[in-house]
């Protein structure tokens, strides 16, 4: 296994040092690749230095701030061309997503069942979040259970955004249909795991509320969610219901 740990940032100049450092330690063999939206901040430059004083990070600087979808299709596709890595984690800058327990999430992504994609969840047995409110879990738990409704995914978190990939499935994934720019991207990405036959495993983490700077979620995220999800459900649903109407014809 050779792991890549893929960390988008904007304006985490107060959390990139932290979090840099945890992950290093945490998992030494892994390389980093910082993804930065052009920081008005500095943080770009930050990452720059770490790149330059050590050889397994990894830098790209993206012209604007595109949303975390992009983000991170730009790091996919910067890891596949690289062609050495046999996995991509996805993870946080704020320290939500805890290095610590990284090392399980690739362990379980090692073992002989294989599977495509391993969530971290905070709605599996074992599982948690922390520093949240009950309204703020429960709107979020009531997201997810939305999502398995009207998408049929087998998973309790599907926006979950602590996650490791295998990029030999990524790599048969028409990943230029994946329309989603910001965090209703995880949603869809595993959605279009799952719609491909992938082998999805989730594994218990635990979610913290962020460690420093800004949060960059607003009501529009639930929103944009709710929005996407829904159309998605729609045209999910309609054509299960062809498929079943030209069978019973047949």
């Amino acid at each position: 296994m050779k792991a890549l740990v893929i960390i988008p940032t904007y304006n985490e100049l107060e959390s990139l040092p932290t979090i840099v450092q945890r992950v290093r330690t945490a998992v030494p063999e892994c390389d980093i690749l910082i993804v930065d939206d052009n920081s008005p901040d500095g943080t770009g430059d930050l990452a720059d230095s770490y790149a330059q004083e050590d050889s397994q990070i990894h830098v790209l600087h993206r012209e604007g701030k595109e949303g975390l979808g992009r983000a991170y299709l730009h790091a996919f596709s910067w890891a596949m061309e690289d062609g050495g890595y046999t996995h991509l984690v996805q993870m946080d800058a704020d320290g939500s997503h805890r290095p610590e327990e990284l090392p399980l999430l690739l362990e379980r992504a090692a073992m002989s069942d294989a599977p495509d994609l391993v969530i971290g969840s905070r709605y599996v047995r074992g599982g948690e979040t922390v520093g949240w409110s009950r309204a703020r879990e429960l709107l979020s738990r009531g997201g997810n259970a939305y999502i398995r409704l009207w998408l049929g995914l087998p998973v309790s978190d599907a926006t979950a955004g602590f996650r490791v990939y295998k990029i030999d499935f990524l790599r048969t994934l028409d990943l230029e249909s994946v329309e989603s720019a910001g965090y209703f991207f995880q949603t869809d990405m595993t959605y279009h795991v799952h719609n491909a036959g992938g082998h999805i495993v989730e594994m218990p983490i635990s979610f913290a509320e962020r460690e420093a700077g800004t949060s960059k979620l607003s009501g529009n995220i639930f929103t944009e969610s709710l929005k996407r999800t829904t159309r998605m459900g729609l045209a999910h649903r309609t054509a299960q219901l062809r498929t079943f109407f030209s069978s019973s014809k047949s």
